[in-house]
């Protein structure tokens, strides 16, 4: 249904906020799940409203005019006005929450996310649950573009001021070889230096996190290969194509492989990350730490239990962080 002209909807300043942050129309649409004309013809209907032009739409990418720079701080307010509005009356009553978008980083893929999923929808069985599965630095632009409404992702850099975090766990980095490749007792790094290491990739924030880590080490080490998946790095180092660095969700997620491989603590200083759930501060109230609460359960049942259960050395490699007071 397509909303009568003269009327400022909240859609249309949604789909007008998308747009300008994609940058193009088709972007906006994939985004909100819309199709690329209802988009332009909301904004349509928007500018009509209005009475100005707020986009160059022949522009690639699409160019906010001098109105429409204006009307973008005022949508960022009525968004967020939107938002609160909607979170105190879920908060007033749950089952009023029509919509929760997540964003689950993809180690959580199998294990984690259908259990946490099924359990919040027992308590808000009139929500639409959208999820979004992806690397933590895909769903962190997600959630600053308020595509999304939680996401549960690595940290990365420091907390913005708008943001609040739930711990969940913090990880070390392991090392995966080929079985056999290293004898105990003898330096494991010295004979890891013999295959050249498997690098996941530098365009994503833990590719880089790992480089930055080796280059304060100082360590060069042979790089023959660099992947984006993890599934392929743990099947080319079980074929004994060389060795990689990873940390443990990754690992339990291709657990596949593990006959293939010796799993060892970092031969080196370690690396961890923090895996937690983050929202905008103050949109949803207690929702995101009683999310938060729901799922450190399941990852202890579902990664950590049998990670440690494989991998003993794992028992001070993977933290689960305690339960928040209050």
């Amino acid at each position: 249904m397509v909303d009568s002209p003269g009327k400022i909807t909240l859609w249309g300043v949604e789909v007008f906020v998308a747009t300008a942050e994609e940058g193009s129309i088709s972007a906006a649409a994939r985004r909100l799940g819309a199709s690329p004309s209802a988009v332009s013809q909301q904004l349509t209907n928007l500018e009509g409203a209005i009475g100005t032009t707020l986009l160059q739409r022949n522009t690639r990418p699409v160019v906010l005019t001098p109105a429409g720079e204006i009307f973008r701080r005022r949508a960022s307010a009525i968004l967020n006005e939107a938002a609160l509005a909607r979170a105190e009356l879920a908060m007033a009553d749950l089952s009023r929450l029509t919509r929760f978008r997540l964003g689950m980083v993809e180690d959580f893929e199998i294990d984690v996310t259908p259990g946490l999923l099924a359990g919040l929808a027992k308590q808000l069985k009139g929500c639409q649950f959208l999820l979004e599965t992806g690397a933590s630095h895909h769903l962190h632009d997600l959630l600053d573009a308020r595509a999304l409404d939680v996401i549960v992702a690595a940290e990365m850099g420091a907390e913005a001021d708008w943001m609040e975090l739930h711990p969940v766990l913090t990880e070390g980095f392991v090392v995966a070889a080929p079985r056999g490749i290293c004898t105990p007792g003898r330096d494991p790094l010295r004979q890891l230096k013999g295959l050249p290491l498997i690098q996941y990739t530098t365009r994503h924030y833990m590719g880089r996190l790992i480089a930055a880590h080796l280059a304060r080490q100082n360590l060069r080490l042979a790089q023959q290969f660099e992947l984006d998946s993890y599934h392929a790095i743990l099947a080319m180092v079980g074929q004994g194509a060389g060795w990689t660095i990873l940390p443990p969700l990754a690992l339990m997620r291709a657990r596949r492989f593990a006959s293939q491989l010796d799993v060892m603590p970092l031969p080196f200083q370690p690396l961890s990350r923090r895996i937690s759930l983050i929202a905008r501060r103050g949109i949803l109230q207690d929702m995101p730490a009683r999310v938060a609460e729901t799922l450190r359960p399941l990852v202890q049942r579902a990664v950590l239990e049998p990670a440690v259960a494989a991998y003993p050395f794992m028992a001070d490699v993977v933290q689960l962080h305690p339960a928040e007071p209050g």
